[in-house]
């Protein structure tokens, strides 16, 4: 039992370093501007613990953040896919408009294991013109009896106007 919290541990500790590396842009740094992009968003609907590999249920919130401070996006797709790449939900039924500094969130309840541990979103904006591009990320939450493991995953710009 010990030695199963030991390698979890570990792999949490592995997960949260990962998260927590210097991919994104520091202070200093000037991003692109940008119109329109497709977003990947790493998902997981479970992880893996002990030597079993028992998966630990997590729930999925992907969080869409406008970080201009003076125009409006538009989401024209929020999309799910599992771990073989099928598209498993469209979350978006008509576009959704995001004003400066707002945010918006879709969430895939824990009990919803159909992503799997390779789980992700492929997230679709435009603007009228060019502006900071949106922060996206999804938010992992899980816990099983005294377990409890909480990471998130930040969007990866795919294609880009």
């Amino acid at each position: 039992m010990k030695n199963g919290i030991a390698q979890f541990l570990c792999f949490v500790t592995a997960l949260l370093l990962t998260a927590l590396s210097p991919l994104s842009l520091s202070a200093g740094e000037p991003f692109p501007m940008s119109k329109q992009q497709s977003v990947y968003i790493p998902a997981y609907s479970h992880i893996y613990h002990g030597n079993k590999e028992t998966p630990l249920l997590l729930s999925v919130t992907l969080s869409i953040r406008n970080i201009d401070s003076e125009n409006s996006l538009t989401i024209t797709a929020v999309d799910y896919y599992e771990t073989q790449g099928r598209l498993l939900r469209h979350f978006l039924k008509e576009p959704v408009t995001i004003d400066p500094m707002g945010s918006e969130r879709y969430i895939v309840p824990q009990k919803d294991t159909s992503g799997g541990s390779g789980a992700n979103f492929i997230v679709v904006w435009h603007s009228e013109k060019a502006i900071n591009p949106p922060i996206m990320e999804s938010v992992m939450i899980g816990t099983q009896s005294q377990l409890g493991i909480s990471f998130t995953s930040r969007g990866r710009a795919i294609k880009s106007q």
